[in-house]
């Protein structure tokens, strides 16, 4: 089972971020803070794909990294880029951080979006296991374009913040989800955990790929 989340932890969170990065803020970035862009959909591949994969993971999921790093490129490569596949990312964060990290990935542009998530993902034992991880994350949202102000504002955003946990919760209610990285094909076959690439597929041909 994962670690709970529940809205007195998400509230709770919302206190003060850390000591202010040595680095000098960048230009603004083109931030967004309202529920709608929080919930907005995030997809890669064809609109007129027949198998639309919804991922939910967790910023903070050991397993999830190791399916975006080992897994997900060649996914990518042969079923999203080819238009087999659209596949759709979900926040379904575990715990704190991994919410503040969804939210510093969901308040940018969609077409800086996917290269923040990778980015987090490829060094998630760097940021997570930082001496002040939110510290951390505020470097990467910086690479971004994001200023300190702006990364406060996204930090302390409880209606941004929730909107996000939100979906957690409908995941959980709708499609069972209970663990991370859990897949759902067209809204009806569920398979979870770091799969191979063969796995991946395999989970696609029993659902009739």
């Amino acid at each position: 089972m994962f670690p709970s989340l529940s809205r007195r932890d998400l509230l709770a969170h919302t206190a003060a971020i850390g000591a202010a990065s040595l680095l000098p803020a960048a230009a603004g970035a083109a931030v967004t803070l309202s529920a709608d862009h929080a919930r907005a959909p995030r997809s890669l591949g064809s609109p007129s794909a027949e198998i639309v994969i919804k991922e939910f993971f967790s910023m903070t999921c050991g397993h999830c990294g190791r399916f975006h790093q080992q897994t997900y490129p060649k996914v990518k490569s042969q079923l999203i880029d080819t238009g087999i596949i659209r596949f759709e990312l979900h926040p379904f964060p575990l715990d704190g951080l991994a919410l503040r990290a969804h939210a510093l990935c969901r308040a940018l542009p969609e077409t800086s979006y996917f290269a923040m998530v990778n980015l987090l993902l490829k060094e998630q034992k760097m940021w997570v296991g930082a001496e002040d991880p939110i510290a951390a994350l505020r470097g990467y949202g910086r690479k971004a374009g994001v200023s300190q102000e702006e990364f406060d504002s996204i930090m302390s955003n409880r209606d941004f913040l929730q909107a996000i946990f939100d979906q957690r919760e409908e995941a959980s209610k709708r499609f069972e989800v209970s663990s991370t990285p859990s897949f759902i094909a067209n809204d009806t076959h569920r398979f979870s955990g770091a799969v191979s690439y063969d796995k991946f597929v395999e989970e696609l041909e029993k659902f009739g790929v």
